[in-house]
């Protein structure tokens, strides 16, 4: 083979690859599902069912408003109690074809539907884009926005860590909110960083921003995690000293609108108590 072949098929396989990897990025997200064990055994809800979404990212080209209209459809179908949203609602990536603001972004969200609300944290893109602007736009849509700070849902009482990796977190504040409503304790969280921080008792965290690499080349592995804790947290479920994490790979995409060995999901984890039957 000559050098000018050697170099056109390299450019062909390039091409085929990152065609493949666009492919994934806009594929229908993959619904994931876990069985933890939080509630008591004396719970009047003996099952419920929470639905995280995580890393939207709306932009062009691979997440408009119409994909996540879908998605939406999607989310409802799974018939959540609660739905559980871990930040990072829009995308300001370099290669972006079209940029929505905040309230064209989060719009399609307005049609999620679960018995007990939608619950949401911000993550590092929502901060840098603007904060409070963000908070405002989730909350003209009907979605409780938690900025270290709790709600109940049913027997659970929801804690929203803000950002870490943006250092707006405040883990003390957050579980001194929950400790005042009460409740079985589950905690939200953008990224999965504050987990090794979360005391006893705390039995549930959910997170995102790790997009579980999004980009995981033959070989080399992950790109990034963007992580402080590299591949520990990195994707799935994580079980610690009895604690369960469960971290999504998220919807869209940061950087570059491509995802491989990374497919775009959303997880459905059914919080039960240790007596009740699994699906």
């Amino acid at each position: 083979m000559t050098f000018a072949r050697f170099l056109s098929a390299m450019a062909l396989l390039g091409s085929a690859l990152a065609g493949w990897s666009y492919w994934t990025a806009i594929s229908d997200p993959i619904v994931r599902f876990v069985d933890v064990d939080i509630l008591p055994a004396d719970s009047r809800q003996q099952r419920l069912r929470i639905l995280l979404l995580s890393d939207i990212h709306v932009a062009g080209p691979d997440m408009p408003p119409e994909r996540l209209s879908r998605i939406v459809e999607q989310a409802n179908a799974q018939k959540p109690d609660a739905i559980l949203i871990a930040g990072d609602f829009v995308s300001d990536k370099a290669l972006a074809t079209r940029r929505f603001s905040l309230g064209e972004a989060v719009a399609p969200l307005h049609r999620l539907k679960s018995r007990f609300g939608t619950f949401a944290v911000l993550g590092n893109h929502d901060h840098w884009r603007k904060a409070a602007a963000a908070r405002g736009a989730l909350l003209d849509i009907g979605i409780k926005v938690l900025n270290n700070s709790a709600a109940r849902a049913g027997p659970l009482v929801i804690g929203g860590l803000d950002d870490a990796y943006t250092h707006h977190d405040d883990l003390d504040a957050t579980l001194r909110a929950m400790a005042d409503l009460g409740g079985v304790p589950l905690l939200l969280s953008h990224s999965p960083d504050p987990f090794p921080r979360v005391p006893a008792g705390v039995n549930l965290m959910l997170a995102g921003h790790t997009h579980c690499g999004q980009i995981r080349l033959p070989l080399v592995g992950a790109l990034s995690y963007m992580s402080e804790h590299g591949d520990r947290y990195a994707c799935g479920v994580v079980v610690e000293r009895g604690r369960t994490l469960v971290v999504g790979a998220g919807l869209g995409t940061s950087l570059l609108p491509l995802r491989l060995g990374a497919v775009p999901d959303m997880w459905l984890i059914t919080v039960k108590s240790r007596g009740a039957r699994r699906r």
